[in-house]
Protein backbone atom coordinates (compact mmCIF):
# COMPACT_ATOMS: atom_id res chain seq x y z
CA UNK A 1 0.00 0.00 0.00
CA UNK A 2 1.39 3.43 -0.95
CA UNK A 3 2.10 6.07 1.67
CA UNK A 4 -0.68 8.32 0.28
CA UNK A 5 -3.24 5.52 0.46
CA UNK A 6 -2.19 4.75 4.03
CA UNK A 7 -2.47 8.42 4.94
CA UNK A 8 -5.96 8.68 3.42
CA UNK A 9 -7.08 5.55 5.26
CA UNK A 10 -5.78 6.95 8.55
CA UNK A 11 -7.54 10.28 8.01
CA UNK A 12 -10.78 8.50 7.16
CA UNK A 13 -10.57 6.43 10.32
CA UNK A 14 -9.95 9.51 12.44
CA UNK A 15 -12.89 11.28 10.86
CA UNK A 16 -15.30 8.48 11.76
CA UNK A 17 -17.28 9.23 14.96
CA UNK A 18 -15.95 6.65 17.38
CA UNK A 19 -19.17 6.42 19.37
CA UNK A 20 -20.89 4.53 16.57
CA UNK A 21 -18.06 2.48 15.11
CA UNK A 22 -16.71 2.50 11.56
CA UNK A 23 -18.80 -0.31 10.15
CA UNK A 24 -22.10 1.10 11.38
CA UNK A 25 -21.39 4.64 10.21
CA UNK A 26 -20.39 3.43 6.73
CA UNK A 27 -23.91 2.03 6.31
CA UNK A 28 -25.81 5.13 7.42
CA UNK A 29 -26.93 6.96 4.31
CA UNK A 30 -27.98 10.56 4.01
CA UNK A 31 -31.78 10.72 3.71
CA UNK A 32 -32.39 7.53 5.72
CA UNK A 33 -35.40 7.63 8.06
CA UNK A 34 -35.60 5.96 11.44
CA UNK A 35 -38.96 5.35 13.15
CA UNK A 36 -38.86 5.21 16.94
CA UNK A 37 -41.75 4.23 19.20
CA UNK A 38 -41.34 5.81 22.63
CA UNK A 39 -43.21 7.35 25.52
CA UNK A 40 -44.03 11.05 25.34
CA UNK A 41 -43.33 13.86 27.77
CA UNK A 42 -39.88 14.17 29.29
CA UNK A 43 -38.66 10.96 27.66
CA UNK A 44 -39.50 12.19 24.18
CA UNK A 45 -37.79 15.49 24.90
CA UNK A 46 -34.64 13.77 26.14
CA UNK A 47 -34.26 11.34 23.25
CA UNK A 48 -34.87 14.15 20.76
CA UNK A 49 -32.04 16.12 22.33
CA UNK A 50 -29.51 13.35 22.92
CA UNK A 51 -30.30 10.86 20.13
CA UNK A 52 -32.35 12.40 17.33
CA UNK A 53 -30.68 15.78 16.94
CA UNK A 54 -27.09 14.46 16.82
CA UNK A 55 -28.01 11.82 14.24
CA UNK A 56 -29.94 14.26 12.07
CA UNK A 57 -27.22 16.90 12.20
CA UNK A 58 -24.27 14.59 11.63
CA UNK A 59 -25.74 12.21 9.07
CA UNK A 60 -28.55 14.07 7.33
CA UNK A 61 -31.14 11.48 8.39
CA UNK A 62 -34.68 11.97 9.60
CA UNK A 63 -36.07 10.60 12.87
CA UNK A 64 -39.80 9.87 13.02
CA UNK A 65 -41.54 9.40 16.38
CA UNK A 66 -44.57 7.32 17.27
CA UNK A 67 -45.60 8.35 20.78
CA UNK A 68 -47.79 6.50 23.24
CA UNK A 69 -47.90 3.57 25.61
CA UNK A 70 -46.28 0.17 25.36
CA UNK A 71 -49.57 -1.65 24.74
CA UNK A 72 -50.11 0.10 21.41
CA UNK A 73 -46.45 -0.18 20.37
CA UNK A 74 -46.30 -3.84 21.22
CA UNK A 75 -49.50 -4.69 19.33
CA UNK A 76 -48.31 -2.86 16.24
CA UNK A 77 -44.87 -4.47 16.35
CA UNK A 78 -46.39 -7.95 16.59
CA UNK A 79 -48.79 -7.23 13.74
CA UNK A 80 -45.85 -6.14 11.60
CA UNK A 81 -43.48 -8.94 12.61
CA UNK A 82 -40.76 -9.38 9.98
CA UNK A 83 -41.86 -6.28 8.03
CA UNK A 84 -41.72 -3.59 10.70
CA UNK A 85 -42.55 0.07 10.38
CA UNK A 86 -40.74 0.61 13.68
CA UNK A 87 -36.96 0.44 13.68
CA UNK A 88 -36.61 0.97 17.44
CA UNK A 89 -39.33 0.59 20.02
CA UNK A 90 -39.26 0.94 23.75
CA UNK A 91 -40.88 -1.75 25.89
CA UNK A 92 -40.98 -2.65 29.55
CA UNK A 93 -39.07 -5.45 31.20
CA UNK A 94 -41.36 -8.40 30.48
CA UNK A 95 -42.66 -7.20 27.11
CA UNK A 96 -39.13 -6.83 25.78
CA UNK A 97 -38.04 -10.32 26.80
CA UNK A 98 -41.17 -11.83 25.27
CA UNK A 99 -40.79 -9.84 22.03
CA UNK A 100 -37.24 -11.12 21.61
CA UNK A 101 -38.31 -14.73 22.18
CA UNK A 102 -41.13 -14.28 19.68
CA UNK A 103 -38.75 -12.97 17.02
CA UNK A 104 -40.34 -9.52 16.92
CA UNK A 105 -37.18 -7.83 18.15
CA UNK A 106 -33.49 -8.67 18.08
CA UNK A 107 -31.24 -9.85 20.85
CA UNK A 108 -28.79 -7.17 22.00
CA UNK A 109 -25.27 -7.37 20.64
CA UNK A 110 -21.83 -5.83 20.81
CA UNK A 111 -22.54 -4.10 17.48
CA UNK A 112 -23.72 -1.35 19.80
CA UNK A 113 -20.43 -0.29 21.42
CA UNK A 114 -22.01 0.84 24.71
CA UNK A 115 -23.48 -2.64 25.13
CA UNK A 116 -20.15 -3.46 26.79
CA UNK A 117 -20.97 -1.06 29.61
CA UNK A 118 -24.41 -2.47 30.46
CA UNK A 119 -25.13 -4.28 33.70
CA UNK A 120 -26.06 -7.93 33.02
CA UNK A 121 -29.72 -7.42 33.93
CA UNK A 122 -29.89 -4.62 31.34
CA UNK A 123 -28.82 -7.01 28.57
CA UNK A 124 -32.03 -9.05 28.66
CA UNK A 125 -34.67 -8.54 25.97
CA UNK A 126 -32.81 -5.71 24.29
CA UNK A 127 -30.82 -2.77 25.58
CA UNK A 128 -31.92 -1.62 29.01
CA UNK A 129 -31.77 2.17 29.00
CA UNK A 130 -33.10 2.98 32.47
CA UNK A 131 -33.77 1.33 35.80
CA UNK A 132 -37.02 2.59 37.28
CA UNK A 133 -37.75 0.21 40.16
CA UNK A 134 -41.05 -0.03 42.00
CA UNK A 135 -40.88 0.43 45.75
CA UNK A 136 -42.62 1.55 48.92
CA UNK A 137 -43.62 5.22 49.11
CA UNK A 138 -45.16 6.81 52.18
CA UNK A 139 -46.16 10.01 53.95
CA UNK A 140 -43.76 10.55 56.85
CA UNK A 141 -46.48 12.41 58.80
CA UNK A 142 -48.82 9.43 58.82
CA UNK A 143 -46.52 6.59 59.96
CA UNK A 144 -45.18 5.80 63.41
CA UNK A 145 -41.69 4.96 62.10
CA UNK A 146 -39.87 4.86 58.75
CA UNK A 147 -40.85 2.01 56.44
CA UNK A 148 -37.78 -0.14 55.80
CA UNK A 149 -39.34 -3.50 54.86
CA UNK A 150 -42.16 -4.71 52.64
CA UNK A 151 -43.58 -6.35 55.76
CA UNK A 152 -44.08 -2.89 57.26
CA UNK A 153 -47.39 -2.67 55.38
CA UNK A 154 -48.70 -5.10 57.99
CA UNK A 155 -47.78 -2.86 60.95
CA UNK A 156 -50.59 -1.88 63.31
CA UNK A 157 -50.04 1.85 62.77
CA UNK A 158 -50.83 1.46 59.06
CA UNK A 159 -54.13 -0.38 59.48
CA UNK A 160 -56.71 1.30 57.26
CA UNK A 161 -54.15 3.77 55.86
CA UNK A 162 -52.80 1.81 52.90
CA UNK A 163 -53.46 2.84 49.29
CA UNK A 164 -52.98 -0.44 47.41
CA UNK A 165 -52.24 -0.49 43.66
CA UNK A 166 -54.61 -2.26 41.31
CA UNK A 167 -53.65 -5.40 39.40
CA UNK A 168 -52.53 -5.87 36.64
CA UNK A 169 -50.06 -3.05 36.15
CA UNK A 170 -46.41 -2.57 37.02
CA UNK A 171 -47.14 -1.30 40.52
CA UNK A 172 -49.75 -3.91 41.32
CA UNK A 173 -47.59 -6.69 39.93
CA UNK A 174 -44.64 -5.59 42.06
CA UNK A 175 -46.89 -5.36 45.11
CA UNK A 176 -48.23 -8.87 44.56
CA UNK A 177 -44.85 -10.48 43.85
CA UNK A 178 -42.99 -8.77 46.68
CA UNK A 179 -45.80 -9.70 49.08
CA UNK A 180 -45.40 -13.32 48.01
CA UNK A 181 -41.64 -13.11 48.48
CA UNK A 182 -41.67 -11.70 52.03
CA UNK A 183 -44.39 -14.12 53.21
CA UNK A 184 -42.61 -17.28 52.03
CA UNK A 185 -44.06 -17.60 48.54
CA UNK A 186 -42.95 -16.65 45.04
CA UNK A 187 -44.35 -16.23 41.54
CA UNK A 188 -44.64 -20.04 41.60
CA UNK A 189 -46.55 -19.97 44.89
CA UNK A 190 -48.72 -16.86 44.91
CA UNK A 191 -51.15 -17.94 47.63
CA UNK A 192 -49.20 -16.29 50.49
CA UNK A 193 -49.47 -12.96 48.67
CA UNK A 194 -53.24 -13.07 48.29
CA UNK A 195 -53.78 -14.38 51.80
CA UNK A 196 -51.67 -11.67 53.41
CA UNK A 197 -52.81 -8.77 51.22
CA UNK A 198 -56.39 -9.66 52.17
CA UNK A 199 -55.38 -9.15 55.81
CA UNK A 200 -54.60 -5.50 55.03
CA UNK A 201 -58.21 -4.63 54.29
CA UNK A 202 -59.92 -2.26 54.63
CA UNK A 203 -57.71 -0.11 52.43
CA UNK A 204 -57.80 3.63 52.50
CA UNK A 205 -58.17 3.37 48.71
CA UNK A 206 -57.18 1.42 45.61
CA UNK A 207 -55.01 3.43 43.22
CA UNK A 208 -54.90 2.86 39.48
CA UNK A 209 -52.33 5.47 38.39
CA UNK A 210 -49.56 7.72 39.60
CA UNK A 211 -51.67 10.83 39.20
CA UNK A 212 -54.45 9.25 41.22
CA UNK A 213 -52.04 8.24 43.99
CA UNK A 214 -50.40 11.65 44.15
CA UNK A 215 -53.80 13.32 44.38
CA UNK A 216 -54.62 10.99 47.27
CA UNK A 217 -51.36 11.88 49.00
CA UNK A 218 -52.09 15.58 48.45
CA UNK A 219 -55.42 15.13 50.20
CA UNK A 220 -54.00 12.82 52.91
CA UNK A 221 -56.30 9.96 51.95
CA UNK A 222 -53.74 7.38 53.07
CA UNK A 223 -50.25 6.86 54.40
CA UNK A 224 -48.43 4.44 52.11
CA UNK A 225 -48.48 2.77 48.71
CA UNK A 226 -46.30 1.14 46.05
CA UNK A 227 -45.08 3.18 43.08
CA UNK A 228 -42.20 3.94 40.74
CA UNK A 229 -39.49 5.56 42.85
CA UNK A 230 -38.31 7.99 40.16
CA UNK A 231 -41.69 9.60 39.52
CA UNK A 232 -42.48 9.72 43.22
CA UNK A 233 -39.19 11.41 44.07
CA UNK A 234 -39.93 14.08 41.49
CA UNK A 235 -43.42 14.49 42.93
CA UNK A 236 -42.01 14.79 46.46
CA UNK A 237 -39.51 17.46 45.43
CA UNK A 238 -41.97 19.52 43.45
CA UNK A 239 -45.30 19.05 45.26
CA UNK A 240 -45.20 17.15 48.51
CA UNK A 241 -41.98 17.12 50.56
CA UNK A 242 -43.51 14.81 53.17
CA UNK A 243 -43.47 11.85 50.79
CA UNK A 244 -40.57 9.40 51.23
CA UNK A 245 -39.25 6.88 48.69
CA UNK A 246 -38.15 3.84 50.67
CA UNK A 247 -35.29 1.43 50.02
CA UNK A 248 -36.61 -1.76 51.69
CA UNK A 249 -34.19 -4.33 53.02
CA UNK A 250 -35.60 -7.05 50.76
CA UNK A 251 -34.91 -4.91 47.68
CA UNK A 252 -36.97 -2.96 45.18
CA UNK A 253 -38.88 -4.69 42.39
CA UNK A 254 -36.91 -4.29 39.21
CA UNK A 255 -38.37 -2.35 36.31
CA UNK A 256 -36.39 -1.55 33.19
CA UNK A 257 -37.14 0.55 30.13
CA UNK A 258 -35.71 -1.35 27.16
CA UNK A 259 -34.77 -0.11 23.69
CA UNK A 260 -35.50 -2.88 21.19
CA UNK A 261 -34.37 -3.04 17.56
CA UNK A 262 -36.97 -4.74 15.40
CA UNK A 263 -36.29 -7.91 13.46
CA UNK A 264 -36.25 -6.99 9.79
CA UNK A 265 -35.46 -3.30 10.16
CA UNK A 266 -34.02 -1.78 7.00
CA UNK A 267 -32.02 0.69 9.06
CA UNK A 268 -29.90 -1.60 11.20
CA UNK A 269 -26.84 0.64 11.46
CA UNK A 270 -28.91 3.74 12.18
CA UNK A 271 -30.92 1.88 14.81
CA UNK A 272 -27.71 0.73 16.49
CA UNK A 273 -26.36 4.27 16.41
CA UNK A 274 -29.58 5.49 18.05
CA UNK A 275 -29.37 2.94 20.85
CA UNK A 276 -25.68 3.65 21.37
CA UNK A 277 -26.44 7.33 21.91
CA UNK A 278 -29.16 6.49 24.42
CA UNK A 279 -26.58 4.45 26.32
CA UNK A 280 -24.01 7.25 26.22
CA UNK A 281 -22.99 8.86 29.52
CA UNK A 282 -24.41 12.24 28.44
CA UNK A 283 -27.88 10.84 27.78
CA UNK A 284 -27.89 8.63 30.87
CA UNK A 285 -26.79 11.58 32.99
CA UNK A 286 -29.61 13.75 31.65
CA UNK A 287 -32.19 11.08 32.51
CA UNK A 288 -30.79 10.82 36.03
CA UNK A 289 -30.69 14.56 36.60
CA UNK A 290 -34.06 15.43 35.13
CA UNK A 291 -36.37 12.50 35.93
CA UNK A 292 -34.36 10.34 38.36
CA UNK A 293 -34.10 7.33 36.07
CA UNK A 294 -31.17 5.21 37.21
CA UNK A 295 -28.39 4.51 34.70
CA UNK A 296 -27.95 1.05 33.22
CA UNK A 297 -24.30 1.63 32.30
CA UNK A 298 -21.29 1.16 34.57
CA UNK A 299 -19.13 3.96 33.12
CA UNK A 300 -21.02 6.91 34.57
CA UNK A 301 -20.10 8.94 37.63
CA UNK A 302 -22.63 11.26 39.22
CA UNK A 303 -22.47 13.71 42.13
CA UNK A 304 -22.95 11.98 45.47
CA UNK A 305 -26.17 13.82 46.29
CA UNK A 306 -27.75 12.70 43.01
CA UNK A 307 -26.37 9.16 43.16
CA UNK A 308 -27.96 8.75 46.60
CA UNK A 309 -31.38 9.13 44.99
CA UNK A 310 -30.74 6.46 42.36
CA UNK A 311 -29.84 2.81 41.95
CA UNK A 312 -26.09 3.21 41.47
CA UNK A 313 -23.27 0.69 41.46
CA UNK A 314 -22.96 -3.10 41.25
CA UNK A 315 -24.26 -3.81 44.76
CA UNK A 316 -27.38 -1.68 44.33
CA UNK A 317 -28.19 -3.16 40.93
CA UNK A 318 -27.70 -6.71 42.18
CA UNK A 319 -30.18 -5.99 44.99
CA UNK A 320 -32.99 -5.33 42.50
CA UNK A 321 -35.49 -8.18 42.62
CA UNK A 322 -36.23 -9.86 39.29
CA UNK A 323 -38.89 -12.45 38.51
CA UNK A 324 -39.81 -15.18 36.04
CA UNK A 325 -41.83 -12.92 33.76
CA UNK A 326 -43.00 -15.75 31.49
CA UNK A 327 -44.68 -17.31 34.49
CA UNK A 328 -46.08 -13.99 35.68
CA UNK A 329 -47.62 -13.17 32.31
CA UNK A 330 -49.06 -16.65 31.86
CA UNK A 331 -50.88 -16.23 35.19
CA UNK A 332 -51.92 -12.61 34.74
CA UNK A 333 -55.55 -13.23 33.75
CA UNK A 334 -56.11 -15.72 36.57
CA UNK A 335 -54.44 -13.48 39.14
CA UNK A 336 -56.43 -10.48 37.92
CA UNK A 337 -59.70 -12.30 38.51
CA UNK A 338 -58.50 -13.36 41.92
CA UNK A 339 -57.41 -9.82 42.79
CA UNK A 340 -60.86 -8.49 41.91
CA UNK A 341 -62.56 -11.20 43.94
CA UNK A 342 -60.33 -11.37 47.02
CA UNK A 343 -58.67 -7.96 47.30
CA UNK A 344 -60.52 -5.19 45.51
CA UNK A 345 -64.04 -6.61 45.81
Amino acid sequence: MSLNIKRRALLAALATPAIWGKDAVAQIRRGDELTVGVWGGAQERLVRQYCATPLEQQHGVKINFVLGGTIERRARAYAERGRPSFDVLYLNIFESRQAQRDGVTQAPSANVPNYANLYPIARLGGYGVAFNPVTIVYDRRAVAAPMTSWKDFWRDDLKGKIIWPTFPGAQGTAALLMSAKVWGGSERNIDPAFQNIARLRPFAAIQASQDQLYGMFDNQVGAASIEFGSFTRKYAETRNPDIVVADPTEGQAVAVNVACITTGTRNQALAEAWVNLHLSPDCQRAYAEQIYYSPTIRNLELPADLAAKLVMGEAAVEKLVDFDWDLVISNQARWSSRFTREIAG
